[in-house]
């Protein structure tokens, strides 16, 4: 079986030590490198070229966002999953529109990581319970004070049109193909979408899907 080859980025030693201990408990997952900051990490990329790489925010030197998006840009089969402390949304949507497919908690628990990278390493977009939750009560908060600013408002036209399709059962390489768009594009407006409307798998997304009408059942 091949492993997903990860690199581990944080500036912090024992974060990196207990991180890689972790991974090498899952059969799947082998740790190819680690980097101290964002210029580290992009160098590592270019010398490595890992599957995935796991991104702190904060750090010296490049931080983990700009670092993202370099990684994004110069390297698009890597994908990213930022672990970070920061879990509340002024720091989700910058980390979302960097170009990482996923978000986590350094407060969540071992399997969200490893499913995190999982989900990630296919392609997929992965949000952590705790972050998803805390968009939901943010969207919520929002929706009591004003009652036009339900989370389906804020999408763009496009992330419209792939929530529908995602919520008829296409994948996002099929609704790539329907869109004439990449593959990595479909992914980032799928992101995108299930952050504003607080939802973090496709089963939610099909019962949002039905409470607002947009398919039947």
């Amino acid at each position: 079986m091949q492993k997903i080859r990860v690199l581990v980025v944080d500036d912090h030693t024992i974060v990196r030590d207990g991180i890689c201990a972790l991974l090498a408990l899952a059969g799947d997952i082998e740790v190819v490198g680690e980097a101290t900051n964002g210029n580290e990490a992009v160098n590592k990329v270019r010398e490595l070229n890992p599957d995935v790489v796991l991104m702190d925010i904060a750090m010296p030197m490049m931080g983990g966002l700009e670092a993202t998006r370099r990684i994004n840009k110069e390297f698009p089969k890597t994908k990213v999953l930022v672990l970070t402390q920061y879990d509340d949304k002024e720091y989700f949507f910058p980390v979302i529109e960097s170009g990482a497919l996923g978000f986590i908690s350094k407060a969540a628990a071992s399997s969200e990581l490893t499913a995190g990278i999982r989900s990630v390493h296919r392609g997929d977009s992965y949000l952590s319970p705790s972050v998803t939750k805390l968009l939901v009560d943010n969207y919520q908060n929002m929706a009591g004070k004003n009652p036009s600013q339900d989370p389906y408002n804020q999408l763009t036209e496009r992330e419209r049109e792939v929530f529908k399709l995602l919520a008829e059962g296409h994948s996002t390489q099929e609704i790539a193909e329907m869109l004439v768009i990449t593959r990595k594009t479909a992914e980032g407006h799928k992101t995108n979408l299930m952050a504003k409307l607080g939802v973090h798998n496709r089963v939610d997304l099909v019962k949002y899907a039905i409470r607002k009408g947009i398919i039947t059942v």
